[in-house]
This record gives structure tokens, sequence and C-alpha cells, in this order.
């Protein structure tokens, strides 16, 4: 097993997958997102653009997507379709694995588009996640950081705004601060953002706040696996701009585990709490990992989260590659 780790400086590798060999094997700078899709090889989607690899991350091309900064990538469920979401926040698709690319303009005819703007993010705003499922093939949902949620039914053509529900949660705007679109099933959603965790059950028309009950209540991603979901919150973000070290007695970290689907959390102990928030997620056979602000990486066996192994910076993103 091949674990792909995106960080503050690049994409690091472990061929054996015990991060004994931990290596980097790719120069992209800030990589939000590694992502593994079946046939269609690895992706890093960094500030720098969006990668290719097909070779278990050993070398990596650079797609031309028309915005430099690449921060999600999806993949339509029969292969056919490359998704790219951006920093200005526009949408992409490539019908031809990367090659070319068409800008879905109908991303930009939303209501609130004039809205998606933060001082943190240069008054610009980024599409921060992307998500499909297999049981609704022409259905693509945005996140948007900072603009909520979004969802198109007819392959990005056109889109629809899902933020109504989280309107009537806060006054402060951070509910539309999305980092994350968790795709649980077709309607089954869960958002983490800068201001809670939020679920839905019908593709976003109405939203409960899950996270009532916790610290935090900054939430980066949540992860699911084997009927548990994973969860993480601190009280405020990382302090930018990049390169900056975040201020570690404002984190207060904490971890959670679901096994009812949000309903209710229990809060796990973890190696590196509170001082260290766990950034990413992924799974590996039977065991669960996950990544942290200092570069640790734990994993949980027989409901305990042990220390893994480390990296040199900051883990955004993870992923597994199989032969």
């Amino acid at each position: 097993m091949t674990l792909l780790i995106g960080t503050q400086d690049g994409v690091y590798r472990s061929r054996s997958g015990e991060l004994d060999d931990v290596e980097r094997v790719l120069d992209s700078g800030v990589t939000l997102g590694v992502h593994t899709f079946k046939e269609h090889g690895s992706f890093a989607a960094s500030k720098t653009g969006l990668y290719r690899s097909v070779d278990q991350g050993t070398t990596w091309n650079r797609l031309g997507v028309p915005q430099e900064g690449v921060y999600a990538v999806a993949v339509s469920p029969d292969g056919s379709r490359l998704y790219a979401g951006t920093h200005p926040a526009h949408m992409y698709v490539s019908t031809d694995k990367g090659r070319t690319w068409t800008e879905l303009k109908g991303f930009q005819k939303l209501p609130s588009r004039d809205q998606w703007h933060t001082p943190r993010h240069r008054e610009k705003s980024h599409v921060r996640s992307l998500g499909v499922h297999a049981d609704a093939p022409d259905r693509v949902v945005a996140g948007v950081e900072v603009g909520g949620v979004h969802v198109s039914d007819d392959n990005g053509k056109t889109w629809t705004e899902r933020r109504e529900g989280l309107e009537t949660e806060r006054g402060d705007n951070l509910q539309y601060d999305v980092h994350h679109v968790l795709v649980v099933t077709a309607d089954e959603y869960v958002v983490s953002c800068g201001g809670g965790l939020y679920r839905t059950t019908n593709a976003g028309h109405s939203w409960t706040r899950i996270d009532t009950d916790l610290p935090g209540p900054y939430f980066q991603a949540a992860f699911s696996h084997q009927g548990t979901l994973y969860a993480a919150a601190q009280t405020l973000p990382p302090t930018l701009p990049i390169g900056a070290s975040y201020r570690t007695r404002d984190v207060n970290a904490s971890l959670f585990e679901s096994t009812d689907g949000g309903d209710s959390f229990e809060t796990k102990p973890y190696p590196g709490a509170p001082d260290e928030f766990v950034y990413a997620w992924a799974a590996a056979d039977e065991r669960v990992l996950a990544g942290t602000t200092e570069g640790r990486v734990i994993t949980r066996r027989n409901g305990t989260w042990t220390t893994f192994g480390y990296v040199p910076n900051w883990i955004r993103s993870l992923s597994r590659v199989t032969e």
C-alpha cells in the first residue's frame, strides 16, 4: 500500500504505507487535497495547479486548468468527466482526462455569487470541496469557502443554491465558510464549516447543525468509515499567511466519533491533543488514519488512537493508493 500525503509544502509518499520511508515526491507548495480515483490515478490539488500521477506518485504532470490555484477535484461515477474547482471560485470540467478544460459558466450565475469574498482570502473565494455519488451520477456538490453549498443535477451545467437551511443557524456568516463536503449517500452530506458541523438528508434542501454539544466550532473535514463518522474541531483556525505558525494556545483541538450518523458524538483522546488539530483523514484496510497540523499521522486500532508516524510539515490531505 502506498500512502500519499498532501502538506503545506507539497506531496510526500510512503511506498510501504508505514511512514518509515517518507519522501517528498512533488514540490507543489500548499497542497490542499490528494485524491486517488480508480482507473484515473492520483491527483494533487494545490495553489500551484492540479497535478496527476499514474504511477503511484512517482512522477507527476501538471494539468492545464485555466486558473492556477486548484483547490478541489472530483471524477464522475462513470469516469468520463473530471471536475476542478479553483481560486478564485470557478468550476471547470474535462472530458479528455485533463488535456483540455471547459468552464462551467452556470456556476457564476448563482444568486449569492457576489457575496463570495472575505479579506482572509484576498477578498475572493474558492471551491474548496467537490463531491459526487454513484447513486446520483449527474449530481455535483460544491462547497465554497466562503460561499456555502451548491448543487448541480446536470453535470455542472446549471446550479442551485443549498444555503437556505444554513441561514437560520448562525448570524456571522461562518456557516458559509465551507471547508469540506462529505458525500455519504446521494442525498446525505456532512459539511464542515468554520462555524460548525452540519448535516442534510435531502441533498441540502434543509440542514441540521449537529455540533451544538461539542467544543469548537471550527471544523475542517469529516470522514466516514465502516459505520463510524469522524470529525475534529478547534477553537480558531490556524494562523495565516502561509508559513506562519499557528498559536497552539488558541487551538484547543478535539476529536469526535459517532456511530449513529451524527446524532450523538463521543470525544476521543489522541496523541497531540489539544495542541495539534486533525486536518485530514483516510482509510487503510481496517485502519483509519488522520493527519495533524504538526505533521503527525495517527491511527485508530481497537478503539484507541496512537501515533503512526510523521512527515516534516502540516498535513492537509491523505490518500491511499492500491496496486
